[in-house]
C-alpha cells in the first residue's frame, strides 16, 4: 500500500483493515478504560486521532532530532498571528494514504468515517487569507521536504463564532477547545518567560555598557506542538508550535481569596491568560490596543527565544545563527522579531551591535500582505515604552542608525522621514520589518509594484535589492484533492494521479477541451457539488436553492474595498428588472455570500445586515422565487469553504483595483472550475495571464486610473448616480423604504456612496460590472462553451499551487 514520495517510501501504517481495527479497539481500552461499543462519536474521533498521532510520533521525534544536525539544512521558522488550518483528519488520512483502510475498518465497526470528520472542529487559529496562506505553506513545506516550522498563538476562543440574529452579526466565543485538541502535545518543559513593563538599568562590564530589565511582569509562554504531515511524506513530520499564555510561577493571593476578594486573587492569572484568549482583540480602546501589542511581543519573544535556545544546544556558535536559521515574518504582526533577536544577541549573548545587526538582518525576511493603512500597525510610543522598555530602547537605536545611514547616502529629508520607525509619537512596524529584513516581498505582481511605487517607494529607492515578488498559492491537495473528490477522480482518470504531487501536470487536461463526453461529466461533477452545498444551505439557513441555477459566490472578509456593496447593487438591479419584465428570460441565479466583519467595523457589519435584508426581500417574493435567491452563510471557515469552492460557478473577485494584495479565494475557486468575474486587482492579473481574458469576465477601473483619481481628483459619484437610472434606483432603495422596518440603518452606506464621494468607486464600476455579469450569463446558456472555459481554468490553475510558491521562497528568500 506504500506510496512513493519526495524522499523515502511512505511506510505502511496499517498492513490491512484487521490490523487497523485491532489497534483502534486497543486505544479505547488503553486510554478510556472502555470497549469501543460503549463509546460515543467524540470518543471515536479522539481515539482515531490518538492512534494516528501514536503511529507518526516516532518519525516526528526523529525529524526534530535530524533537524538539529549540522547537515540538515537551514531551518525555516514561519511566524504568523494566524494559521487557519481548519480540520486535519481528512487531509492527514489522505496524506498518509490510509483513507481506504480506515474508512473500511470503521464501516465494519458500524461507523461512517464522514461522521468522524463532522465531529472535528475547525481550529480557531485564524480568520482569512493571511492565516490560510500560512497553513498552505506549512502543507507545502512538509510535502517538499523543507525543514519548516510554524510559530503562532494557541487562541483559546479563536477570532469569534459568527451568529446571524435578525440579520445582524453577533460575536460569540469560538470555544473550539471545549473538548480538547487531540492533535496537540503540550511541552511545559520548553516554556519561555516573557517580560512586560518594569524598567531598564545599565551597568558597566569591562569596556561595554550592559542593560538589565528589572521589576517586570512575567508571563509564561507554554508551547503546544501540532504535527504537520505532508502528502506521501510520513518520513518527515514538521511542526506547528502554538504558544499559550499562563501565569509565571505558582503565586496565589491567598489572603485576598480568604477575604472574599476572588477577582483580586485571580487578577494576575487572568491578565496573563488573556494574552492568548482571542485573535485580534478589538483595539478601538486603549486596553484592547495594549492587549494586541502584548500578543505580538508574546509570540515573538517565545518563538525567537526558543529558536536561539535550540540552536545553541544543537550547534553552538551564535555568531553563525543566520547560516542555519531563517525567520520569516508573515505581515507586520511579528515585526518585533527584529528587535527581540537583537535584544537576545546583544544583551544575552554579548555580541557587539554591528555583528548582532548583521546576523539579524541575514536571518529575517518579511512578507507584506496589504496596502490598507489600518493594517499597517503603528503603536503609540508612550504605550510601547511602558510595556516593552528594553525593546523600545533597541528600536530607538535601530531607528537612529537607519537615519544616519540614509543621511550619509544622500537620501532626501522626505525619504528619511517616511522610512523612519519612530515619528510623530508612533512606532511603525512595517518600517521596522523592512529595515530589519534581508528580503521584502509582495504577494502578487501588481501588489509588489504598488509597494515599490507607492507605499514603500522611499525604501525601494534606497534599498532596491531587498524587494521581490512571490505570488501567493494555495494547497491544491487540500482544496481540490480533498475538497472535491468527484473532480479529483475525474482528473486522475484522464491523466493519472501524477498531478497530486506535480500540479503542473494538470495542464494536460487541456487535451480534453473538445471531448463533449468529458465536458458533460465535468458538468455532472459540478452539479453534484452544487447539490451538496444546496443541502447544507437548506439545513443551516433554511433556504431552498436550485442546483441548476448559476451559483455566484462572494466569500471573503467583509470590507469596503472588497465591495460586497457592488454585488448587492447588482442583485437589487436584477431583482428590479425581473419584477418589471416578467416575460424576459433570465438565467436563474443563486447569490452566495459569507464572511466575517471585524467587531469594531460598523460599516462592514451594516453590509452584512444589508445582505440579509436583500435576501429577505427577494427570497420572500413569489414573483422571482424561481429566478433569484440570496444566501448569507454564517461563521465562514475552512470547512464551509471546502463546501463552497467546488460548487461555485462564478467567482466574485471584485475589489477596487490596487487594494487587494493577492487574494487566494480566487485561486481555490479557479482550480475547482469556477470562472472569475473580477477586476484587474491582486492575483487576478496573473490569473488573466494564465487563462486569457477570453476565459474570465473582467471589468472596472485599472489601478493607474484609481491612483489618478485618488491623487488628482476628477471623480464625482453624483455624476454616475444621475447618469444611470438603474443605478440611481438601487441606491435610492437603500433609504426610501424598500427595506421595511430598517429606519435609517443603511443611510451610512448611502452617504458613503454619494456624500463621501464613493471611496471605492462602486458607482463608477457599476455599469461595466453589470455588462461583465451579463457576458457570463450568456456563456452559461451555452453549456458546452461554459464547461470548456471551466476546464480551461482548472487546467491553467497550476501556477497557483502553494508548492510552486514555497519552492520560490525556498530558493529565492530562505536559501533552503
Amino acid at each position: 500500500m506504500g506510496r512513493g514520495g519526495y524522499g523515502k517510501e511512505v511506510s505502511e501504517i496499517f498492513k490491512n483493515t484487521n490490523e487497523f481495527i485491532r489497534e483502534y479497539r486497543a486505544e479505547f481500552a488503553d486510554h478510556l478504560g472502555k470497549a469501543f461499543e460503549e463509546s460515543d462519536r467524540l470518543e471515536q474521533y479522539t481515539m482515531l486521532v490518538r492512534l494516528i498521532r501514536r503511529h507518526i510520533s516516532r518519525q516526528w521525534v526523529y525529524t526534530n532530532t535530524q533537524y538539529g544536525n549540522k547537515d540538515s539544512g537551514r531551518q525555516i521558522y514561519y511566524f504568523s498571528m494566524e494559521f487557519l488550518i481548519g480540520k486535519l483528519l481528512c487531509s492527514y488520512l489522505t496524506n498518509l494514504g490510509i483513507s481506504e483502510i480506515v474508512g473500511e475498518g470503521l464501516s465494519q465497526l458500524g461507523v461512517r468515517l464522514s461522521d468522524l470528520f463532522d465531529v472535528e472542529t475547525d481550529a480557531g487559529l485564524g480568520n482569512g487569507g493571511l492565516g490560510r496562506l500560512a497553513a498552505c505553506f506549512l502543507d507545502s513545506m512538509a510535502f517538499l521536504g523543507m525543514p519548516g516550522h510554524g510559530n503562532g498563538i494557541r487562541y483559546r476562543f479563536g477570532l469569534f463564532r459568527q451568529k446571524i440574529v435578525d440579520g445582524q452579526q453577533v460575536e460569540l466565543p469560538d470555544n473550539w477547545l471545549q473538548h480538547g485538541y487531540p492533535w496537540e502535545i503540550r511541552k511545559p518543559e520548553k516554556a519561555v518567560v516573557v517580560r512586560f513593563n518594569g524598567n531598564v538599568s545599565s551597568y558597566g562590564e569591562g569596556a561595554r555598557l550592559r542593560f538589565r530589565h528589572e521589576n517586570y511582569d512575567a508571563v509564561l509562554a507554554v508551547p503546544y506542538d501540532v504535527p504537520v504531515i505532508g502528502y506521501a511524506r510520513d518520513d518527515q513530520i514538521n511542526t506547528l508550535r502554538l504558544w499559550s499564555a499562563e501565569q509565571a510561577g505558582d503565586e496565589f493571593d491567598f489572603a485576598s481569596f480568604n477575604r472574599g476578594d476572588y477577582a483580586k486573587a485571580l487578577h494576575s492569572r487572568s491578565d496573563a491568560e488573556a494574552i492568548s484568549y482571542v485573535l485580534y482583540p478589538n483595539d478601538d480602546n486603549s486596553s484592547g490596543q495594549e492587549l494586541r501589542l502584548k500578543q505580538e511581543y508574546f509570540l515573538v519573544a517565545a518563538g525567537v527565544g526558543a529558536i536561539v535556545a535550540r540552536f545553541k544546544k544543537k550547534r553552538g556558535n551564535i555568531r553563525e545563527l543566520n547560516e542555519s536559521i531563517a525567520i520569516h515574518i508573515n505581515d507586520t504582526h511579528p515585526a518585533l522579531c527584529v528587535a527581540e533577536l537583537m535584544r537576545i544577541l546583544v544583551d544575552e549573548e554579548g555580541l557587539g551591535w554591528n555583528k548582532a545587526w548583521t546576523v539579524t538582518v541575514n536571518t529575517i525576511s518579511f512578507t507584506n500582505h496589504t496596502v490598507m493603512p489600518e493594517a499597517l500597525e503603528c503603536w503609540p510610543e508612550e504605550l510601547f515604552r511602558r510595556l516593552l522598555p528594553r525593546i523600545h530602547m533597541i528600536i530607538t537605536e535601530i531607528d537612529r542608525r537607519h537615519r544616519m545611514f540614509l543621511e550619509s547616502h544622500a537620501a532626501t529629508p522626505g525619504q528619511i522621514a517616511s522610512t523612519a520607525i519612530i515619528r510623530d509619537g508612533k512606532l511603525r512596524m512595517v518600517n521596522l520589518a523592512v529595515i530589519g529584513s534581508h528580503t521584502v516581498n509582495g504577494v502578487a505582481a501588481l501588489h509588489t509594484e504598488i509597494l515599490k511605487r507607492s507605499l514603500l517607494r522611499d525604501f525601494y529607492a534606497n534599498f532596491p535589492y531587498k524587494f521581490r515578488n512571490e505570488t501567493n498559492g494555495v494547497s491544491h491537495r487540500r482544496f481540490l484533492l480533498c475538497a472535491n473528490p468527484g473532480l479529483s477522480g475525474l482528473i486522475s482518470e484522464c491523466i493519472g494521479d501524477g498531478w497530486i504531487k506535480n500540479f503542473s501536470e494538470i495542464e494536460r487536461m487541456l487535451d480534453f477541451g473538445e471531448d463533449s463526453g468529458l465536458l458533460r461529466r465535468l458538468a455532472a461533477v459540478k452539479r453534484e457539488n452544487k447539490k451538496r452545498l444546496a443541502g447544507y444551505i437548506l439545513d443551516t439557513a433554511g433556504i431552498r436553492v436550485d442546483p441548476d441555477s448559476v451559483f455566484d459566490v462572494h466569500v471573503k472578509r467583509i470590507h469596503g474595498y472588497k465591495r460586497q456593496i457592488l454585488n448587492l447593487l447588482k442583485i437589487m438591479s436584477l431583482y428590479n428588472s425581473a419584477r418589471e419584465n416578467p416575460g424576459v428570460e433570465i438565467v436563474p441565479a443563486t447569490f452566495i455570500f459569507a464572511g466575517k466583519a471585524a467587531p469594531g467595523y460598523h460599516f462592514a457589519k451594516t453590509v452584512i445586515h444589508l445582505i440579509c435584508k436583500v435576501a429577505d426581500r427577494i427570497n420572500s417574493d413569489p414573483a422571482v422565487r424561481d429566478l433569484i435567491k440570496v444566501v448569507f452563510l454564517e461563521n465562514f471557515n475552512v470547512t464551509i469553504g471546502e463546501l463552497i469552492y467546488p460548487a461555485a460557478d462564478i467567482s466574485e473577485q471584485i475589489s477596487i483595483a490596487g487594494k487587494e494584495a493577492s487574494g487566494t479565494g480566487n485561486m481555490k475557486q479557479m482550480m475547482n472550475g469556477a470562472i472569475t468575474l473580477g477586476t484587474l486587482d491582486g492575483a487576478n492579473v496573473e490569473i488573466r495571464d494564465a487563462v486569457g481574458e477570453e476565459n474570465m469576465a473582467l471589468f472596472g477601473l485599472k489601478v493607474d486610473q484609481v491612483m489618478s483619481f485618488y491623487s488628482k481628483g476628477g471623480y464625482l459619484s453624483w455624476d454616475e448616480y444621475h447618469a444611470d437610472q438603474r443605478l440611481k434606483r438601487v441606491v435610492d432603495q437603500l433609504i426610501d423604504g424598500f427595506f421595511p422596518n430598517t429606519g435609517n440603518e443603511f443611510k451610512d452606506i448611502y452617504d458613503g456612496l454619494l456624500r463621501d464621494n464613493d471611496e471605492y468607486f462602486v458607482l463608477k464600476d457599476f455599469d461595466s460590472y453589470m455588462n461583465a455579469f451579463g457576458k457570463l450569463n450568456a456563456w452559461y446558456r451555452q453549456p458546452d462553451a461554459w464547461n470548456r472555459i471551466s476546464l480551461h481554468n482548472i487546467a491553467r490553475s497550476w501556477p497557483f499551487t502553494s508548492d510552486e510558491t514555497v519552492r520560490r521562497y525556498g530558493s529565492e528568500i530562505w536559501d533552503s
